[in-house]
Parts: structure tokens; sequence; C-alpha cells
């Protein structure tokens, strides 16, 4: 692999990206910096910089990477089954859901810093792979559930993706939110990645559109 050679220059910001994900797993967003990065690569924090500017771009190049591989995943959903029901369609794609818990917690969390603080082009690239992921869905929604009309599927979108933006801080609380809910009286009902995007798949799906 020749230095400067593109496939050089991808393996170089996946080391960056990789190494931003390790780190997300023990800090929070606003404790990770670029030095931190730096740290936990073969990079100096000065030579990250050619190729991302900010923080946030590699946080964001991580979400890109994240949503790569929910397509993946909702691709051989519709390419390895030839019929779902509609129980067995959102069972798989809950199923989905569940594996991405980085992609959930980064869109949630930390979406609008990424992509305010983002250059352009960086900003394409990312919201290419949000449009193929669109389009993932729907294609399982085409061969799924065939009946279903362009304006049922064009509603299913607009409420299953915004509610996918809140999966996260839902199901994922800390020991200080469950105390001040238990003090608060809340009667919080604690659900899982699976068992909330579940729920939500079954009330949007049609019944009889098999």
């Amino acid at each position: 692999m020749l230095k400067g050679s593109p496939e050089f220059t991808v393996s170089r910001k996946n080391e960056i990206v990789s190494a931003c994900a390790e780190l997300y797993k023990k800090f929070s967003f606003k404790d990770i910096t670029l030095q931190k990065i730096g740290d936990s690569t073969t990079f100096t924090r000065t030579s990250i910089y050619n190729y991302f500017q900010t923080k946030e771009e590699i946080f964001l190049a991580l979400l890109q990477r994240e949503y790569e591989l929910w397509i993946e995943e909702l691709d051989e959903i519709e390419k390895n089954n030839s019929a779902l029901t509609r129980e067995e369609f959102a069972d798989k794609l809950s199923k989905s859901l569940e594996h991405r818990e980085v992609l959930l917690k980064l869109m949630s969390m930390n979406h609008f810093d990424m992509e305010r603080c983002s250059r352009l082009e960086n900003l394409i690239d990312f919201k290419r792979s949000y449009g193929e992921s669109l389009k993932a869905v729907k294609r399982c929604l085409d061969k799924f559930f065939p009946k279903m009309t362009a304006q049922e599927k064009e509603t299913f979108m607009y409420i299953f993706f915004p509610f996918v933006y809140g999966i996260y801080p839902y199901v994922i609380v800390t020991d200080k939110q469950k105390q001040a809910m238990d003090a608060a009286e809340t009667n919080f009902v604690y659900h899982t990645i699976y068992e909330l995007a579940y729920k939500c798949l079954i009330k949007i799906l049609p019944e009889e559109m098999n």
C-alpha cells in the first residue's frame, strides 16, 4: 500500500475512526479530544489534520460507518428472505437496531454538533450513507409488503426514522437517572432497544399487507 494512495488514505482514516470508536466506549463525546485520539493511534495530533479538521468530523465518519454496517444488515434481510410476515419483519428490523447501539447513541446524543462542525464534503458523504439507509428500508417494504401504497410507505418512513433517533436516551438510563425517576415517582417502564423498536414497528406496519 503506497503512501499517498487512495487505499493508504482510507486505511489511515479507518485507524483514526476506530480509535475514536474505542474511546467512545469509555469517555463522553465532550471529553474526547484530538489529542486523546492521536494518543490512541500511530498519529500525532497535528498529523490527524491531514485527514480530519475537527473531532466532530471523526465522529461523523464513525456515524457514517455505523450506517453502512446497518445498511449491510438491512440488505441481508431483503436478500435472504423470500417473504416475511409483519411480526417476522418487525423482529428482524428490531434486531438490526439492537446490533447498532453506537449508531443510536451518536444520532441521538451528538448528531447536531457533528454536522455543524464538519466540512460540507464530509457532510455530503455522510448524507449519502444516510440516504442509502432510507433506500434499504424502502426496499424491504417493497418486497415484503407489496400491497402497501406509496403513501403508506412514506408515512411509515416519516414515523420510523424520527422514532429511531429517540431510542437511545429512552433505553440507556444511568443510575443517577433511575434514582431521580424513582424519587419523582414517574413509574418509568424500562425497555431494551429490541423491545421498543418491535412495539413501534408492530404499531406502524399494517396488519394485512402480505
